[in-house]
């Protein structure tokens, strides 16, 4: 390579690495000296309402309110469903023993949680999917964090997959330790989360991404959204791979449009939470994947006569075979599924912005029945 391509060269793989690795390095390093903050039970435990979005749910809707009722929680505690226009799922929860709230039609889950907020009968809520599955006491640990002072929302721990996937959600699970201790982190995850009312504002019509809009949302008007590692959920793999495209690239595109809309935070002048979405989110979505791409071809325009582009190419070979044998069901080595991951993700990354560009927003998305 000529001095000006290895230049190039360098910067692509820098701008590439960002998201999934300058970035977090540099968070852990500013966070080492932090120490973790001090979560302490209540003397009294207060009234809480657990809110589960509910649409096709009715097979596992049961097992949620007794898995919720069993978790060990020592203060008043309300169950609330919220049917998405389902009224067979609704049926089900409340033989179940839960409170429940039918929606006459289906609004999305952004919609279903605005109506669940202004239901509760508590001030305290915590948010979980259907689908998952709370460790023991991990309301408690919620509560716990959500009533430190001037906390708006707390994320709890998500857990989902195996192999490359389980992977990375216990990467992501690190990054929001490490903003968490530097006073706040954006990585709130519907599947399990807990927010106080009075720092609740209802969603608006046009957002899909429910979560990433509450942590910014809260942030914005002056709230820390923490997270609490011990409170643990788990969720089943969503499955095959076209399940998992249509499911990730929706949730980047719709990143991309919460971004576009709080726009503003993005302004260095808004500190740790301006950091946090570039390095967290922005650039992972955008900047890293577009520099990958463009590092490849500049590779593949190099392979006759670069040792280096030929490895960096073979690399990905390796990756894209691993991520082709994992969907065929073989049993691949960690090194490649953590590969498959990652050249997996950017790939995504690529369908999330193509989706956000030509305004693919999808508020009421097809999702198999459970």
């Amino acid at each position: 390579m000529t001095v000006a391509r290895s230049a190039l060269a360098v910067a692509l793989a820098t701008s590439t690495a960002v998201g999934h690795l300058v970035y977090p390095v540099a968070l852990h390093l500013a966070a080492r000296a932090k120490r973790p903050p001090q979560v302490e039970a209540p003397q009294e435990w207060p009234g809480v309402t657990v809110l589960v979005p509910a649409y096709l749910e009715q097979g596992v809707i049961a097992a949620k309110v007794d898995n919720v009722r069993k978790n060990g929680y020592q203060g008043e505690l309300e169950v609330l469903v919220v049917a998405d226009g389902d009224p067979a799922t609704a049926d089900a929860a409340r033989t179940a023993g839960a409170r429940v709230l039918l929606l006459a039609e289906r609004g999305g889950k952004s919609q279903a949680l605005n109506a669940g907020v202004r239901a509760a009968t508590h001030d305290l809520v915590v948010i979980s999917d259907a689908n998952s599955e709370l460790e023991y006491d991990a309301i408690a640990y919620l509560v716990s964090a959500l009533l430190a002072p001037g906390t708006g929302a707390v994320a709890g721990e998500k857990l989902e997959g195996e192999g490359g996937e389980l992977a990375y959600w216990r990467f992501e699970s690190w990054i929001k330790r490490n903003e968490a201790r530097l006073g706040t982190t954006l990585g709130l995850d519907g599947g399990l989360c807990a927010v106080r009312r009075e720092a609740w504002e209802p969603i608006p019509t046009d957002i899909s991404n429910d979560d990433f809009w509450v942590a910014l949302d809260v942030m914005d008007r002056g709230w820390s959204v923490a997270y609490e590692p011990r409170a643990l959920m788990t969720e089943p793999s969503i499955g095959s791979i076209d399940l998992s495209w249509e499911r990730k690239t929706r949730v980047l595109g719709g990143g991309l449009w919460v971004m576009w809309r709080k726009r503003h935070l993005l302004s260095p002048a808004r500190g740790l939470v301006s950091a946090e979405l570039w390095g967290h989110k922005l650039w992972r979505s955008t900047l890293g994947p577009l520099s990958h791409v463009a590092l490849l071809g500049l590779a593949a325009g190099s392979a006759r006569r670069s040792r280096t582009a030929q490895v960096f190419l073979a690399g990905h070979a390796v990756a894209a075979a691993a991520l082709v044998a994992q969907e065929k069901g073989r049993r691949v080595p960690l090194p490649g599924r953590v590969a498959a991951q990652v050249l997996y993700l950017q790939v995504v990354a690529v369908g999330g912005m193509r989706r956000f560009l030509r305004g693919d927003r999808v508020l009421k998305w097809d999702k198999p029945a459970r």
